[in-house]
Parts: C-alpha cells; structure tokens; sequence
C-alpha cells in the first residue's frame, strides 16, 4: 500500500510540470506571434461577450402567430408591428364579409327570380322605379352582380390567407434575426500605427482594428 501511495504521488510530481511547461510554452507561442504581428505593423485587439441563444426562438414565434395572429410579435416584442398585422388582416376579413354578403343577395334574388317570382329586394315591388312594374335590375344584371361579387370574394379570401401566412413568417424571421449580435455594443474602430523600435529606432507603422462584439 505504501508503495502504491508513492508511485502515485511520484507520476504527480513528474506530470505536473509538464502540463505547467505546455502552458508557458504556449503563452510563449502567443506571445511571439503578438510581437511578430506588431513588428508588421498589425494590431488587431478584439472582445467577444457571449450571449446565449435560444434555437427554438424562431418556431415558438412561428407557432404563436400561427395560433393568432401577432402573438409572434408579441413574443418578439415587435409590439409596433400589430397595427400592421390587424390592419392588414382585418380589411381582408372585411373585404370578404363585405363581397360575401352582396353575393348572397344578389344570387337569392337570382334564383328566386329565375323560379317566377317578383318580390326580391331588386324587384320593382312599391311601382317605385323609373318603369312602375318592372324590375330595378334584370335578371342579367343580377348574375352578372353575383359573379363579380363571388370573384371579389375569392380574390379576397385568397389575399387574407396570404397574409396570414406572412404573418407567420415575419414572426419566424424577425427571431431568426434577433439571434444575431448586431445591438449598441458592437463597435469598429480603425486607427492608425506608429512605433519605434526600442533598439534600432526603425519605425514600425501600419493599421490598428479594435472589433468589440
């Protein structure tokens, strides 16, 4: 047992400085090089903070504004983004209510027009026309209304989608780039550089680029 507790304590004594002398040797490897760089003329001083980052940001906004729109930039805190996102996607609502609603009217006149009847709404019911009697529209006018308010519809429909759907990107988007480092802590800073040798009074000259992320 004792000689076990000695040869361990040996290979400690022996390995340690070693690891010490690959550390200094490195600082050294560095430090030359540090001194190598500026002899040229080149200073290049930098500083790195991480941050960290969420990789689920992007499908959690996407998610949120797929569930209701603007959530997404909500959880972005893109908060000047919902009038946009309302706006837009509330003319589009309404343009569709509004066209489906005449559709409606104008095909239910149609039909009950088309079946012999004359007490529609675009019907002449009050003698209140220019012509006492005859309809306001004819029946023509009246399919020629629905199938203009049913493409208006389907055009609007089909607009309100999209921009749903880009909603739901711009959410995903706008995280994506959040991830990126690009706020008031990241500076560039180009200067000038002059040096004389301590020994041979040469002058060392060239550019020093300070990056601070």
């Amino acid at each position: 047992m004792t000689k076990n507790l000695f040869l361990v304590v040996f290979l400690f004594m022996v390995i340690l400085p070693c690891f010490s002398q690959e550390k200094s040797s490195a600082e050294r490897s560095s430090d030359s090089l540090k001194t190598e760089m500026r002899k040229r003329g080149v200073v290049v001083n930098g500083k790195l903070d991480k941050r960290r980052v969420n990789p689920l940001a992007p499908s959690k906004a996407a998610f949120y504004s797929a569930v209701f729109p603007g959530l997404g930039q909500i959880y972005n805190r893109r908060y000047w983004k919902l009038p946009i996102v309302y706006g837009a996607i509330g003319t589009g609502v309404y343009a569709y209510i509004y066209n489906d609603d005449l559709y409606n009217r104008f095909r239910d006149a149609f039909k009950r027009r088309r079946a012999g009847f004359t007490d529609d709404e675009f019907y002449d019911v009050n003698n209140s026309g220019l012509v006492p009697g005859s309809p306001d529209l004819s029946d023509q006018a009246l399919q020629d209304a629905q199938e203009r308010y049913q493409r208006d519809r389907d055009l609007a429909l089909l607009i309100t989608i999209a921009l749903y759907a880009l909603n739901i990107i711009d959410a995903n988007v706008d995280a994506h780039l959040r991830q990126f480092n690009v706020d008031e802590n990241l500076t560039f800073d180009l200067q000038p550089y002059l040096e004389y040798h301590p020994i041979t009074s040469d002058p060392n000259y060239g550019v020093s680029l300070t990056l601070k992320f």
